[in-house]
């Protein structure tokens, strides 16, 4: 079966900023969506003592959220109508440039393969919403430099950013929807 990349819509920004509540209000609302890889690697590794944690061994962490993105990839070409994703294949990228190590080749190849919609939204450091927890350990200054490192390696795979307004979800999900309705992302459900 074969993507439409146009009906793969993804939300990416720093931790913390309202993504995941977001993409759960567009799943209740009827709209198929991913889950986010790097909080499901986390939550995984702690359940099984495994050590590709984001604060034991990066590169076995990268590794593993490349692997979680390629595969909610592929689930989204069983799905029809949009797919809202909660980050994608080139955040891995930028979370290796945010650590300043080098994007493997094979990473690089797989940011360049699997092609979303052109415009990706982007959620915006926002001071006050951000909290920690279990899996979100960084802080707020890690939370902005993420952003900034989003926004480098987007826009150096071609996507072009949209920039989510920092408001309460319903009208977060009515700015979306309503690019969604008219036509900017394709069919709507």
């Amino acid at each position: 079966m074969t993507v439409d990349p146009k009906q793969l819509i993804v939300i990416t920004g720093g931790p913390g900023s309202g993504k995941s509540t977001l993409i759960d209000s567009l799943a209740q609302a009827g709209y198929a969506r991913s889950i986010e890889a790097g909080r499901g690697v986390i939550q995984d590794q702690v359940a099984i003592g495994g050590h590709a944690l984001p604060w034991q061994d990066t590169a076995s962490f990268a590794e593993l959220m490349l692997c979680w993105e390629m595969r909610s990839y592929h689930l989204a070409a069983n799905m029809t109508g949009p797919v809202f994703f909660d980050r994608g294949v080139p955040d891995v990228a930028g979370y290796l440039q945010l650590l300043g190590l080098e994007i493997p080749a094979h990473v690089e190849k797989a940011a360049l393969a699997f092609r979303y919609h052109p415009q990706v939204f982007i959620a915006p450091p926002w001071p006050e919403i951000f909290s920690q927890d279990k899996e979100r350990k960084q802080t707020f200054e890690e939370a902005v430099r993420t952003y900034d490192s989003m926004v480098a390696i987007y826009a150096k795979y071609g996507y072009e950013l949209i920039e989510l307004p920092r408001t309460p979800v319903e009208e977060r999900l009515r700015f979306i929807l309503s690019r969604l309705q008219s036509g900017a992302f394709g069919s709507a459900q």
